[in-house]
């Protein structure tokens, strides 16, 4: 093993639970006859799914898939989020639901994703990669056979949890090394001239020839078990990675040139990677500088030439990455302007919109001014290359203006020269649009750049659907926002409160985080604080009802583990799956005592009369909508005249990266040298530090109390 698993639980549970996903993720990947797979766990970070175990894929090259949002397009994450499985049976049918995964790893292979829930619990999602079978969906047998062992895993794991162990995962991937084996016989192998190495499917090398001990200047002892790229670092360039993917993610041998040696620059030699069920072999020969190298190696090589084009399968990642922080439609198309076009080439870009069935411009650049009007509002039932790559869903590829002209006769052309293709845009099956990439000079597409291209225009309608979706929701989200947040809060005397609500920067203007203070019967005052998992619309409805139920909890004069017991029992009955933390003080303001409870909620802050501010150890229940039994116990306090409560979501001491304790103590430190009076000054300050972080994930909301003479 070359990681080590989470530090979470003692050393037996630790190693019963890489026992347990070792097991499933080997017996997943031979029930479908597969050649990798492995199983990812949820985190510590909430929504973050980590790769726990991988088998038959050296870990260095799919590094950029060890973690997973659980809110991203993905089949992992569709998987997890879900509760439902999913297949993917060659390369097409992953191209149309899950561009994004395409767009990174664009070669044919089929894959199948189980979700493991048990005991009420989702703990994460096994995967098995197999040889595609184009037209062929998965069948019925394997679904079952991986079902199987996810359900044997979930059971385990459920286990785990029971006996109070915490599944999850926080550290890097353990790398299972299949067993020892030597090709041969090795005779033969001997006697040729050209450099052999086996390589197994965790990209160890288990022979070698001595031919390759030879070119390498490196004996059998120093190459077994070595990483290929770490006995020979010169084929570990970031230029020749694509390929090395493509051989373990399929059963299509690969061909490339490379160059042994950049700094001083080394001769240049044949590579062949010939992929089989046990691994790889790597032959390497002597060869002439090629006409084609990968741009990495070849810098002086520009956008246009060869390898600029080649130097285009290595951006689809940083795409992908870049569209997910776009939210509007205009960001999309800047993005697709700075990436894209770049990446391929490119010098004209145009983007339509398909509303009531006639496309619509909504971005161009690089045509000249006007050009494009004419097609502006065009109808689907017009004879038009953009129209048609919607229609039919299939990309155009014209390598000339010549072969555009003769396609469609008679249509218009902007120039003379260049190549263009037309794109269509289309989400999970729904149209969206269609996109135009303009070259200023003829050039052909190879079969890679057209399936990277067409995995890419999938992404960019998802993010323009997505976008298009923002546009609507967000105004509906304010509204809703609006409409759940008090508009004031009570007036008392012995007792002033302050509320604060700071939006996240990365979604919907609106999440799930509330605040609210309830006037009791009883002449005591509630404090509450609230929290629903994820964001937009839908959280904020489930917030509205939440803050609905504890208020009239409250106005019956219920105590406060009533109140949090009714409160989630509720939410069980409402949204079976949804769960939200929250914070609850009922307060005397005359006498200043309280009673608080928690259900897996931040522990309030306590700023005492002479400025010392403390961390409070509430007593706490787990998350509500989890556990119908639970119970929430109840701990006795008093706030002093002059001293000041802080209730606060997670989104005010959360930051990606960093430990939750340091952003408490950084917010204690604040309320510590923040003066008392006014209250909306401390309120501000507090909150004023959050938003100036421009990237915030997450909403935020902040209640302050304050005893008053």
């Amino acid at each position: 093993m070359t990681a080590r698993p989470d530090d979470h639980g003692p050393a037996p549970a630790r190693a019963a639970t890489v026992q347990a996903l070792a097991r499933a993720a080997v017996e997943g990947v031979a029930a479908v006859g597969g050649f990798a797979g492995g199983v990812y766990l949820r985190s510590g970070t909430e929504g973050l799914l980590r790769m726990a175990v991988l088998t038959g894929l050296p870990g260095r090259l799919f590094r950029p898939w060890w973690r997973m949002h659980a809110n991203r397009p993905y089949p992992v994450a569709e998987a997890f989020r879900s509760g439902q499985a999913v297949h993917l049976a060659d390369a097409e049918e992953a191209v149309r639901r899950f561009p994004q995964l395409m767009a990174g790893l664009p070669f044919p292979f089929a894959s199948l994703y189980e979700p493991v829930t048990g005991g009420g619990q989702r703990f994460g999602v096994v995967f098995a990669l197999r040889a595609a079978t184009p037209g062929i969906p998965v069948g019925a047998v394997d679904r079952e056979r991986l079902r199987e062992a996810a359900d044997r895993l979930a059971r385990e794991l459920a286990g785990l949890a029971a006996d109070g162990n915490p599944v999850v995962w926080d550290g890097d991937p353990v790398l299972l090394r299949p067993p020892a084996r030597r090709a041969g016989p090795r005779e033969a192998v001997n006697r040729l001239a050209q450099a052999v190495l086996s390589v197994d499917r965790q990209g160890r090398i288990d022979f070698a020839n001595s031919a390759a001990q030879d070119l390498l200047g490196l004996g059998e002892p120093q190459l077994l078990g070595r990483v290929v790229w770490e006995a020979v670092p010169w084929l570990g360039h970031p230029a020749y990675e694509d390929h090395f993917r493509a051989v373990f993610m399929s059963t299509e041998p690969v061909r490339f040139p490379a160059r042994r040696g950049w700094h001083p620059p080394g001769d240049w030699l044949s590579v062949a990677l010939d992929p089989g069920p046990d691994g790889v072999t790597l032959t390497i020969g002597a060869t002439e500088r090629p006409s084609y190298a990968p741009a990495a190696a070849e810098p002086e090589a520009g956008p246009g030439s060869a390898a600029g084009r080649a130097s285009a399968l290595y951006r689809p990642v940083a795409l992908a990455i870049a569209l997910t922080e776009a939210v509007t439609a205009r960001q999309v198309s800047a993005v697709v302007t700075e990436e894209l076009l770049p990446a391929f080439g490119g010098r004209q870009l145009a983007i339509y919109l398909l509303n009531e069935r006639h496309l619509h411009l909504a971005w161009e650049t690089g045509f000249p001014t006007g050009f494009l009007d004419r097609f502006d509002g065009v109808g689907l039932d017009v004879r038009l290359p953009g129209v048609e790559t919607l229609t039919s869903g299939r990309p155009l590829f014209f390598e000339s203006m010549q072969h555009l002209a003769a396609a469609y006769p008679g249509i218009p052309l902007d120039a003379d020269v260049g190549a263009r293709a037309f794109l269509p845009l289309i989400a999970s099956g729904r149209p969206v649009g269609s996109c135009i990439l303009g070259f200023d000079a003829p050039r052909d597409f190879s079969p890679e750049e057209r399936t990277v291209l067409t995995a890419l225009a999938g992404l960019i309608a998802q993010a323009l659907e997505r976008a298009r979706r923002y546009d609507s929701e967000a105004a509906l989200a304010r509204g809703l926002q609006a409409a759940l947040l008090p508009h004031r809060l009570p007036v008392r005397e012995h007792v002033q409160t302050v509320g604060r609500y700071l939006p996240g920067t990365l979604g919907m203007d609106v999440g799930g985080d509330w605040y609210d203070v309830v006037e009791t019967g009883a002449g005591l005052l509630a404090l509450v604080i609230g929290d629903v998992q994820g964001h937009g619309v839908a959280a904020a409805a489930t917030m509205g009802q939440l803050r609905s139920a504890v208020r009239a909890f409250a106005l019956t004069g219920s105590s406060p583990d009533e109140v949090m017991s009714g409160t989630n029992q509720l939410l069980i009955d409402l949204d079976p799956g949804q769960f939200a933390s929250c914070c609850y003080v009922l307060l005397d303001p005359e006498t200043g005592a309280a009673q608080a409870v928690r259900a897996g909620h931040p522990q309030p802050l306590l700023r005492h009369p002479d400025g010392r501010t403390e961390v409070l150890d509430l007593a706490g229940g787990v998350v509500l909508g989890i556990d119908p039994e639970a119970s929430y116990p109840v701990t006795e306090l008093r706030l002093e005249t002059g001293s000041v409560l802080a209730l606060y979501t997670d989104g005010l001491v959360e930051k990606p990266g960093t430990d939750i304790d340091v952003g408490v103590e950084r917010l204690r430190l604040s309320l510590a040298a923040a003066r008392p009076t006014p209250l909306t000054e401390t309120a501000d300050r507090l909150i004023g530090e959050a938003g100036s972080t421009v990237d915030r994930p997450d909403d935020t909301a902040l209640l302050l109390a304050s005893r008053t003479p």
